[in-house]
């Protein structure tokens, strides 16, 4: 079985919404997935996730599934760097999070004290119990770490959503801490992640990451990937977030 997670495509997050440059990429990426055999579609019930899926589901003539647990991961802490507001559970200063060695540790990454308070394990969870859930329905049934294959496929399943909960799944799947992959990855919008199960012994597989954040369908047709992913390269660079 493949798995595909598309981020949403450049976002206007006060309307919930893509930019103009956003509604280009979606349409960059309408045709790349076209051709895709997907069996079967999975979306945030969030604006801009749905808009970058319409593009492709009206070429395809297809619906999608709206699934609650892939909204944008909530579950909100109070950061060492600003203890007087919540803010996201996945966006620390380098500085504070790479100073807790539990956040690199798959079963210790939710016990600081931020964490523990904002009850971020039980949000995660509840969102891992969502994607199991689906992988079950479709033959693969979580087993610890692995997965017991109860109807093997090589179906592709893709799943429109966004960056913080997108590391959240990969996490589970390929059993690491999301820490790092929340802070050291990169998924432009409109970018795609593909996974596929492995099944080197009988009934039991784990899935391999075959491509991260792929944004070839931009460069295809000429459209520059959104900055909106990433922070400032320089600190110095003012046209560039800081925050």
């Amino acid at each position: 079985m493949k798995l595909l997670f598309i981020r949403h495509a450049d976002p206007d997050y006060a309307a919930d919404s893509l930019t103009p440059k956003g509604r280009r990429e979606a349409a960059c990426l309408a045709p790349r997935l076209e051709k895709v055999k997907i069996r079967k579609f999975y979306i945030s019930p969030l604006g801009r996730a749905r808009e970058t899926a319409a593009p492709l589901l009206e070429k395809l003539g297809r619906e999608a599934e709206v699934m609650p647990w892939l909204r944008e991961f909530q579950a909100p802490i109070r950061r060492p760097d600003a203890p007087d507001r919540d803010m996201v559970p996945w966006d620390w200063l380098p500085e504070d999070w790479t100073a807790e060695p539990d956040f690199l540790l798959p079963d210790r990454w939710y016990l600081p004290p931020a964490m523990a308070a904002g009850r971020v394990k039980e949000a995660y969870d509840s969102v891992t119990a969502g994607l199991d859930r689906v992988l079950a329905e479709n033959g693969y049934r979580r087993e610890g770490r692995l997965y017991r294959v109860e109807k093997g496929n090589c179906d592709t399943l893709a799943f429109f959503c966004h960056f913080g909960i997108q590391c959240v799944l990969l996490s589970h799947l390929l059993n690491i801490s999301p820490m790092p992959l929340w802070h050291g990855l990169c998924a432009a919008p409109s970018s795609v992640t593909t996974l596929a199960t492995e099944e080197r012994r009988k009934g039991l597989a784990y899935f391999r990451m075959s491509a991260f954040g792929d944004i070839s369908h931009l460069y295809a047709q000429g459209e520059p990937p959104a900055f909106s992913a990433r922070f400032r390269e320089q600190y110095e660079n003012d046209w560039e977030r800081r925050d």
